[in-house]
C-alpha cells in the first residue's frame, strides 16, 4: 500500500469513528431533547400526530387572565397564545414573577387529553424581557409587539 493510500485509509477510519460517535450521542440524548412549541402549533402538532401523551415539550406563552388555581403547591393555570390555550398542572413553588398575564416558559410532559403537567415553570424576568423563541410565536400570532434582547 503507498503513503497516499494509507493517508486515505486513516482518514477515513477517523471519520467512521466520528461519526459513529456522533450517532451514539444523539442516540442517548434523544429522550432529554425538548423542543419549544406554542400552544397553537402543539394544536396543529396534535392534530397532525406528530406529538402524542408521554412527549417531553418546552411551552411558552402567556398566562391567561383568571385561569390560576392555587391549592397548596399544586397549581392549575392556563397558557394562551391568544389562538389556543393550554391547561397546565404544576407541583411546586411559582417563581416570584408569576402572575397573570406574564410570559411562562414551562417544561413538562403532554398528558392524556390534551393537558400539560409541567415540572418546572420559568417566568420572565421584567416587562421588557420576554424569551426570544416566546416573542417570535408571540408575534408570529401578531400578539406581542414589545422588544427582544
Amino acid at each position: 500500500m503507498t503513503r497516499k493510500g494509507k493517508r486515505l485509509t486513516l482518514i477515513a477510519g477517523a471519520m467512521a469513528v466520528l461519526g459513529l460517535a456522533a450517532g451514539l450521542m444523539l442516540f442517548a440524548l434523544r429522550n432529554n431533547i425538548s423542543l419549544f412549541v406554542s400552544p397553537a402549533e402543539l394544536e396543529q402538532k396534535v392534530a397532525a400526530k406528530q406529538v402524542t401523551a408521554g412527549a417531553r415539550l418546552r411551552i411558552g406563552g402567556l398566562v391567561k387572565e383568571g385561569s390560576v388555581v392555587k391549592n397548596g403547591q399544586d397549581v392549575n393555570f392556563t397558557i394562551t397564545d391568544k389562538t389556543s390555550d393550554l391547561a397546565v398542572s404544576y407541583t411546586g413553588l411559582l417563581p416570584d414573577l408569576f402572575r397573570e398575564g406574564q410570559g411562562v416558559v414551562v417544561d413538562g410532559v403532554l398528558q392524556q387529553g390534551g393537558a400539560f403537567r409541567a415540572d418546572n415553570v420559568l417566568a420572565k424576568h421584567d416587562e421588557r424581557y420576554m424569551p426570544r423563541d416566546v416573542a417570535d410565536a408571540l408575534k408570529k400570532q401578531g400578539v406581542w409587539q414589545g422588544e427582544t434582547k
